[in-house]
C-alpha cells in the first residue's frame, strides 16, 4: 500500500507541471502571432453560438446570448466567469437578444424578446435577398430579476424595439426603435419613462453605448444616399429587415447633440465600445478583407485618427467589451470551433503597452 501511494505521488509530481504547460499552450495557441494586445486568452463557451457578452460592474459575471442548433432561438444567459456555469435568465419562449445588466449595482438584468408576441421560434431571414438582418416587429425591451422574472415591460409601441444598454451610472437606457417609422437611436429612464429620440436621419442607427463617463455614445450607422440605395432600404424595412453591408461609427452627447462621423471607409464597421478612458473605441470590421468575410477587432480615437488592428484571426472576430477596469476584454470568435459555424466567448487579458 505504501509503495502504491509513492507512486501516486511520483506520478502526480512528474504529470502536474505537464498539465499546467499543456493548459499554458493552449491559452498560447488562441492568440495569433500578430495579436500583441492580448496577453492572455480563455475561451469561455464551447460550442453553439454565442455573442454580445457584457461585463458586469464588478466584472465578475458576464451577460450574453445563446443558441445551440439551426433550430433553436437565442436565449439569455448569466456566466459566473471563475467557474463558467451559467443559467438561462430568459422566459425560453420566442427569441431574445441584446442583454444588458442594470448599472451601477447590476441586481437585475435588460433585454429584448419577442415571447409576448410567440412562444416559437420566428422564421429566420430570406436570404434569396442577400444578406439581411430580420427586425422582428414582437421584439419589446424587458426589465428582469436574477431570478429571470421579468419586472417590467420597458416598451409597448408597436414594431422593433431592441438593442438595448444600460449607462455606468444606471442613469439612462439607450435603444434602437422603430416608434418613429424609421430605425433611431433613442434613450430612457431606467424604469422606461422619458423616451426622447435621438436620432432621426434616414436610415438604421443602432447598437449604441455609452462611454463609462456617460458624457458620449457611439453607434453605428447605415444613412443611404443614392436613390437606389434609399428605394432598396425602404423596400427592406416595410419587410422588417436591413441589409448591413455598409456601416460607419458615430458619435453624439447624450443629448444628441454634437454628431460626428468616427469610420469613413467601405466596410461594416459594427460593435463599438469605449476603451475604459473614453477616448478610444474598440469595434468589429471586416476592412482588411475584399470579400468582406472576415472581422478582425480594431481600435480608434474618437475623433478617426490613429487606426489599429487588434485581432488578426481568419474567421470573425467581434462584440468587444472591457472590463470595467481595464484589465480584461471579452468577445465572441469563430477561433477554436470544433464545428462550423460555432462562435465562443473568449476573454483576453488586455497588454496596454
Amino acid at each position: 500500500m505504501k509503495s502504491r501511494k509513492k507512486y501516486e505521488l511520483i506520478l502526480f509530481v512528474v504529470l502536474m507541471p505537464l498539465v499546467v504547460l499543456h493548459a499554458q499552450a493552449n491559452k498560447k495557441t488562441l492568440i495569433q502571432d500578430q495579436e500583441t494586445r492580448f496577453k492572455s486568452i480563455t475561451q469561455l463557451t464551447f460550442g453553439g453560438e454565442n455573442a454580445e457578452a457584457y461585463f458586469s460592474s464588478d466584472g465578475k459575471r458576464l451577460v450574453f446570448q445563446s443558441h445551440d442548433g439551426d433550430s433553436l432561438c437565442d436565449q439569455i444567459y448569466i456566466m459566473e466567469i471563475s467557474t463558467k456555469e451559467t443559467k438561462m435568465m430568459s422566459t425560453g419562449d420566442g427569441v431574445t437578444t441584446c442583454s444588458y445588466f442594470e448599472y451601477p449595482n447590476c441586481e437585475n438584468i435588460i433585454y429584448a424578446s419577442t415571447h409576448l408576441g410567440s412562444r416559437s421560434c420566428p422564421p429566420k431571414p430570406d436570404y434569396k435577398k442577400g444578406y439581411v438582418w430580420k427586425l422582428y416587429p414582437d421584439y419589446d425591451i424587458f426589465h428582469s430579476s436574477m431570478n429571470g422574472e421579468i419586472i417590467k415591460q420597458l416598451t409597448t409601441s408597436p414594431g422593433y424595439d431592441a438593442e438595448a444598454t444600460v449607462a455606468f451610472d444606471g442613469s439612462k437606457i439607450l435603444f434602437t426603435s422603430m416608434v418613429s417609422g424609421d430605425l433611431d437611436i433613442w434613450s430612457m429612464n431606467i424604469n422606461g419613462s422619458n423616451k426622447l429620440q435621438l436620432t432621426d436621419r434616414l436610415g438604421y442607427d443602432g447598437g449604441a453605448f455609452f462611454n463609462p463617463q456617460v458624457t458620449k455614445i457611439v453607434w453605428r450607422v447605415y444613412h443611404p444616399s443614392t436613390p437606389k440605395e434609399i428605394e432598396d432600404y425602404n423596400s427592406l424595412l416595410s419587410e422588417n429587415s436591413i441589409r448591413p453591408m455598409a456601416l460607419q461609427l458615430w458619435t453624439m452627447n447624450t443629448d444628441g447633440s454634437n454628431k460626428k462621423q468616427v469610420t469613413n471607409n467601405s466596410a461594416a464597421n459594427f460593435g463599438p465600445y469605449f476603451f475604459p478612458d473614453g477616448n478610444r473605441i474598440i469595434f468589429s470590421s471586416n476592412l482588411h478583407d475584399s470579400k468582406g468575410r472576415d472581422f478582425d477587432l480594431y481600435a480608434i480615437n474618437s475623433n478617426g485618427t490613429d487606426l489599429e488592428r487588434i485581432t488578426y484571426f481568419d474567421g470573425f472576430d467581434g462584440f468587444p467589451m472591457f472590463s470595467p477596469s481595464g484589465k480584461h476584454l471579452v468577445f465572441s470568435s469563430n477561433r477554436n470551433q470544433e464545428k462550423r459555424g460555432e462562435t465562443n466567448l473568449f476573454i483576453a487579458e488586455w497588454n496596454h503597452k
